[in-house]
């Protein structure tokens, strides 16, 4: 019997976006073809956890994220009451069983709720920088996660254990959980969710079907915000805007925290063209204290995107085209001013910001760095430090 028919529609009730890889879950179901073991990848942000969640729903008949009207078979409210629906995230050397349950209680009540260690070290405090890099160590994988695999459906067709942010396994624990994936049961369904599919065992890979999520674009961004978290249509566009297509983050945001980090944009980059060293330090130094991981990745989407609105003006003069359309004279300014400026490096370099700061490193140190990058690439000039030899900034952020 097919898991869902032809009139059901995936995640109807919650996913945001994703029509593709919605219709590519609903061809699956249809198929009545289930595969033991899927790998959903996609940029931060995409909706992977939430597709996971619903694919976990639907296969075990739980009507909650996906409306299954008659194909029902399930009384539990959710995925996380149902006794066949394991769900496991990436933990931290340290943390407490507590820790760990509040975190999905939250995302059993959102399912786009940021509850990652890395990307949110305390739940009661929105403003910690404390480091808890969080991964798959061995001893979770063998206390925790292989005893699931075990399990026989209680009341649902699979026992369906999902892994999310899988990349961050240990290489111990990646080679026991391949052996894992090379023998299942007949009975288990893998879900496994990860941003940097690359840095898996390619054997892995090789053995899960692949679900590609897309970054959202601005207008879904916008929509799951007015929709889903009652935001205003102003406000939601706004957010959308400086979102960089991640709709989990951009929900934590502040409007008026959002557009002052705009206006400070702007300043950042006439500081580091003018070479105002003191008023620069006094901004960074500022953003590092006073915005919280979350802000601060805004101010880079908000950096890139009007950065990426001045190339596009600095190629076509066609105002059609631009995002920030109410900082337009700000635009062409710089676009008169920085004739030669190199700005897909500087993009570039933003991206790669962004990177490290969900590395926990402190903004204040790549803040600056970035400054002293932009000073030169501006003016078409070759970075002092080339980007293969990044640490020789290190002498210039401690003295």
């Amino acid at each position: 019997m097919n898991i869902i028919n032809e009139h059901i529609s995936f995640g109807d009730r919650r996913l945001v976006g994703q029509e593709k890889a919605k219709h590519q879950i609903e061809r699956i179901l249809l198929s009545d073809r289930l595969a033991h073991s899927y790998l959903i990848t996609g940029p931060d942000g995409s909706g992977k956890t939430a597709f996971s969640l619903a694919l976990a729903e639907v296969v075990n008949g739980v009507n909650h994220l996906t409306d299954l009207k008659d194909l029902t078979i399930s009384k539990k409210s959710s995925w996380f009451t149902h006794p066949d629906i394991h769900v496991f995230i990436p933990l931290p050397s340290t943390v407490g069983s507590d820790e760990l349950q509040s975190r999905l209680e939250l995302l059993a009540k959102d399912p786009y709720e940021i509850v990652d260690f890395t990307l949110r070290p305390a739940l009661n405090d929105a403003e910690s920088s404390k480091n808890r890099r969080a991964f798959y160590p061995i001893d979770y994988y063998h206390n925790e996660i292989r005893p699931k695999s075990v399990y026989k459906p209680n009341e649902g067709r699979r026992t369906v254990i999902v892994l999310t942010n899988v990349d961050t396994m240990r290489k111990e624990t990646a080679n026991a959980f391949l052996k894992l994936l090379e023998e299942p049961s007949g009975n288990i369904l893998f879900i496994l969710t990860a941003s940097q599919p690359d840095q898996l065992l390619p054997t892995i890979i090789s053995r899960c079907q692949q679900i590609r999520l897309h970054p959202l674009s601005k207008y879904e961004v916008a929509e799951g915000l007015i929709n889903h978290d009652g935001v205003d249509k102003n406000d939601a566009e706004l957010l959308a805007r400086l979102s960089g297509g991640n709709y989990s983050t951009c929900r934590f945001l502040d409007i008026e925290t959002l557009q002052q980090i705009r206006n400070e944009s702007v300043e950042f980059l006439r500081f580091s063209y003018t070479q105002d060293v003191p008023e620069l330090l006094n901004l960074i130094n500022n953003w590092n204290k006073n915005l919280n991981k979350e802000n601060q990745i805004a101010l880079c989407n908000t950096l890139e995107q009007l950065l990426r609105d001045i190339t596009v003006y600095r190629e076509t003069e066609n105002e059609s085209l631009i995002t920030n359309i109410d900082q337009l004279d700000v635009i062409k300014k710089f676009c008169t001013s920085m004739t030669e400026a190199r700005l897909e490096e500087m993009i570039d370099n933003i991206q790669q910001l962004k990177g490290l700061l969900y590395q926990n490193v402190q903004f204040k140190y790549i803040g600056t760095a970035l400054s002293l990058r932009f000073t030169r690439l501006m003016r078409g000039l070759d970075p002092a430090i080339d980007s293969e030899s990044s640490w020789k900034h290190l002498p210039a952020l401690i003295n």
